[in-house]
């Protein structure tokens, strides 16, 4: 019988942790196990938990970032299949059981992820077209930005043992890094239909935290380039969106003062032209 864990990291979050767990438990096929990774919060997370969900794991760790938070997640788990929750998003009551039936019908997969509606300060928004999904050999889709959602997928377990864990180095963009060294390597499945609902604006979301975002894409991409076995295609797509943007982080960075950034980026504009 398949199995599946949910994984949810949170940090000070208990004021939307509740959906989250909510949608979760209100799931039309149940998950087999439930963890949540507080990673350090001194809000009332624990009590949350302990009061309200006592048939969730739940592991409490001194502050680490989410990458490390669902890296204990990922290891604790012992579920076939690991789905992955952000503490403020939602999940739409038929997640679970839609996804398990893409992957019987599209056997051989090992991620699967989703349509989504989105949030923001309360309010529908429709999506752009830069930030449409999709499914197949996807790898050239993700380089221009995140094109999968942490909350709108399910990963077979077995992957991460062959490509790796979340980059506990990186602040941001550890999902971008993560779907590239995926799909360089497989294709995923999609789902057109909207399972999850993503909540933004918060000024606690990391995109809300760190000003040039492109940092971390861009240390991303470096690393995939350097370590992953690339296409003749993909390698000269990768490197094309790697050049494209050191030269818009450089620009920006020199407009705004930043030495910090471009003491450490401009270097590689003569490695990476």
């Amino acid at each position: 019988m398949t199995t599946i864990s949910v994984i949810i990291p949170s940090y000070n979050r208990a004021h939307t942790l509740k959906r989250a767990l909510d949608s979760v438990l209100a799931q039309t096929r149940p998950a087999d196990e439930i963890i949540v990774i507080d990673d350090g919060s001194t809000d009332t997370t624990e009590q949350l938990i302990t009061q309200r969900y006592p048939q969730i794991t739940y592991i409490k760790q001194a502050n680490q970032g989410v990458s490390a938070a669902r890296n204990t997640g990922i290891k604790t788990a012992t579920g076939e299949w690991l789905a992955l929750l952000d503490s403020d998003d939602e999940w739409l009551p038929n997640k679970l059981k839609t996804q398990l039936a893409l992957l019987e019908q599209y056997p051989g997969h090992k991620l699967i992820h989703s349509n989504e509606i989105w949030i923001r300060h309360g309010v529908r928004v429709n999506q752009m077209k830069k930030h449409a999904k999709k499914g197949g050999y996807i790898f050239q889709h993700c380089l221009a930005l995140c094109a999968i959602s942490p909350s709108a997928v399910m990963i077979h377990k077995d992957l991460f043992a062959e490509i790796g864990l979340f980059d506990e180095t990186l602040p941001a963009c550890e999902d971008y890094d993560l779907w590239l060294r995926i799909t360089a390597r497989y294709p995923v499945l999609y789902c057109e239909e909207a399972l999850i609902k993503k909540y933004g604006g918060h000024d606690d979301q990391l995109s809300q935290q760190h000003w040039g975002m492109d940092r971390f894409r861009i240390r991303a991409l470096i690393n995939c380039l350097k370590n992953c076995a690339l296409s003749e295609s993909d390698r000269a797509a990768a490197h094309k969106v790697l050049v494209k943007k050191l030269r818009i982080l450089l620009k920006g960075a020199e407009k705004h003062g930043n030495q910090e950034v471009i003491n450490e980026f401009k270097p590689l504009t003569t490695i990476w032209n």
